[in-house]
């Protein structure tokens, strides 16, 4: 059958603003972030490379110089984390287990909670420590129980940045002290925090402002100190080297829309953390997240040639939530893909067509019409049955 394109507008349309989207999916699926290409200005940072995303969509809505490859510093433990956390979920390890201190990890320097050679600590105990404290020693001791051994588990972190599309980068070690030929970009540190905060485990250890280790003995403050003085932040990770200067991946939710900012080659700390914050700021004051509403004028049922039923209802996908310019909720129109009638047999759940949400002219997304009950197709003893049910009814 010819399929039938129907065109059902939700609202006026605007031209106040195009969009531009280039194809991505979820960070999971080792694809490229989705691009919006215009937006509302952005504040100028003082960071060498910057990108701001948000979180759910994976849209990118500011860049400077984000495919620049640079040094990370210790943002690198985002990496290290997301490992570890998908570990725990896969039941490898368990937050439980007792790790013990190889002279390896001991021996790291840096930000540190000066493990000793044998020292016992829990997972739980090393997450903290390097989430809230990026402490060297313990993201090495994570990193050789996850893998085995240190060098396994840098060649775990360069699969996994190879598997999220990652382009840009290359580990050399799970800390991210400088090293030769240790480099990624804001672009791929937006990628790996996109997807650690997939796991909403680790908001549990990001958010901590302070915290002790050891009964006591050991004091964490947090080396994020967004996560205290700016509102809904929820992480992520700070670094500072010689060669990286002061890098940030800042991470904060309200009201329903989450954004990652990440800045690096910054000439100081207060730099990182203004710079952070203007993206951030921008992202709250310009853009939400909303989910369309399906049309209440689609059709509920599709005729249907050919089958033991006339007719058969339609199912439709929730459609996913689309980040749009704030206060342009009502400009989203509907456009509805369906054959105007099928022929027989259909099965249950059998795609038939799709909704396809647009602002402007700019495609925001799309979700799945199916079948909601199958339809056999009519055979001759069916036919012949009809026949003889009308028969009597005369």
């Amino acid at each position: 059958m010819e399929g039938k394109r129907r065109h059902l507008l939700a609202g006026g349309l605007a031209a106040l603003m195009l969009w531009g989207l280039c194809p991505g999916v979820s960070a999971s699926e080792g694809e490229e972030l989705i691009t919006v290409l215009t937006q509302p200005a952005a504040p100028e940072i003082s960071a060498k490379s910057g990108i701001l995303i948000e979180q759910t969509t994976g849209q990118i809505l500011y860049e400077k110089n984000a495919h620049e490859k640079m040094h990370p510093a210790s943002v690198t433990k985002i990496m290290t984390l997301l490992l570890v956390m998908e570990a725990i979920d896969s039941g490898k390890i368990s937050l439980e287990d007792r790790v013990v201190t190889s002279d390896y990890a001991s021996s790291m320097g840096g930000s540190e909670i000066w493990l000793a050679p044998g020292e016992e600590m829990s997972v739980h105990d090393l997450i903290k420590a390097t989430a809230v404290s990026s402490a060297n020693d313990a993201a090495v001791a994570l990193g050789e129980h996850v893998a085995g051994s240190n060098d396994g588990f840098v060649a775990m972190m360069n699969r996994r940045a190879q598997e999220l599309g990652m382009a840009d980068t290359q580990f050399v070690n799970a800390h991210g002290l400088d090293a030769e030929g240790h480099m990624t970009s804001a672009h791929d540190i937006a990628v790996m925090s996109r997807e650690l905060l997939s796991h909403s485990k680790i908001l549990e250890y990001t958010t901590i402002w302070m915290d002790t280790l050891r009964d006591g003995a050991t004091s964490l403050v947090n080396t994020n100190r967004l996560i205290r003085f700016y509102k809904g932040a929820t992480g992520l990770k700070t670094g500072t080297t010689s060669l990286a200067g002061s890098c940030l991946s800042a991470s904060a939710s309200r009201e329903g829309v989450s954004f990652i900012a990440v800045v690096m080659g910054c000439a100081t700390s207060d730099e990182r953390f203004a710079s952070a914050r203007a993206l951030l700021d921008h992202g709250f004051a310009n853009w939400e997240t909303v989910t369309p509403e399906l049309g209440e004028e689609f059709p509920a049922t599709l005729p249907v040639v050919g089958g033991i039923a006339d007719t058969l209802p339609l199912a439709y996908d929730p459609p996913a939530q689309v980040l749009i310019p704030k206060g342009r909720r009502g400009d989203i129109s509907r456009v509805l893909t369906l054959p105007e009638a099928l022929e027989a047999p259909v099965e249950e759940g059998q795609v038939l067509g799709k909704v396809e949400y647009f602002l402007d002219d700019e495609k925001l997304g799309e979700s799945a019409v199916f079948a909601g009950e199958g339809v056999r197709k009519k055979s001759f003893w069916d036919a012949l049955l009809q026949m003889l049910l009308s028969m009597l009814k005369m």
